[in-house]
């Protein structure tokens, strides 16, 4: 997931959805306005580059799906929807929701430091979020292996975001898959 101090990215457009313009997106955000609230998002193409501002009308989730089927002004049919496929969704950086104690944002924990022990030496740091049914935190090994590791309590029972690291309790065998 490319990030910066300007851009947070909260998903990607991953299909087309009917004949009108919609498209839908796979969510990177726990946050479920980021795609039904009306307002400025902005998109960027795979290869990087400036984000392009485009203003959303509306969205839904799809029922048992984690998938969001969204509308943005002026994409109004498929061919127009298409041209959009593989595209991230972005926010503005200062576009944060408010956490509750204990609470913290998924894309604050790339870059901390995978621990098997609180005062263990570091196994990886992270590298990428997997988002889809499940959370996953891919983990780049200190012998440059990449690790998928579902981010759940019982795998990931502590998050020290202050600290620089997280602590795994992963099941016997994970580690050498």
């Amino acid at each position: 997931m490319a990030e910066n101090d300007e851009w947070l990215s909260v998903g990607k457009i991953v299909g087309v959805q009917g004949l009108q313009g919609e498209v839908r997106v796979n969510p990177a955000s726990d946050f479920p306005e980021r795609f039904t609230a009306q307002g400025p998002r902005w998109l960027r193409s795979r290869q990087g580059g400036k984000p392009t501002e485009i203003q959303l009308k509306k969205g839904r989730q799809l029922p048992g799906k984690s998938l969001f089927v969204v509308r943005f002004e002026g994409i109004d049919n498929r061919s127009a929807a298409e041209a959009l496929l593989g595209k991230e969704l972005l926010v503005s950086a200062d576009d944060r929701p408010e956490l509750a104690e204990g609470e913290f944002h998924l894309l604050d924990l790339v870059g901390l430091e995978a621990r098997l022990t609180a005062d263990g030496p570091a196994i990886g740091t992270v590298s990428d979020l997997i988002s889809g049914g499940n959370d996953l935190l891919e983990i780049t090994t200190t012998e440059g292996r990449k690790l998928l590791i579902p981010f759940v309590e019982a795998i990931v029972p502590e998050v020290k975001l202050k600290e620089g690291w997280l602590l795994l309790t992963p099941p016997p065998g994970l580690l050498n898959l």
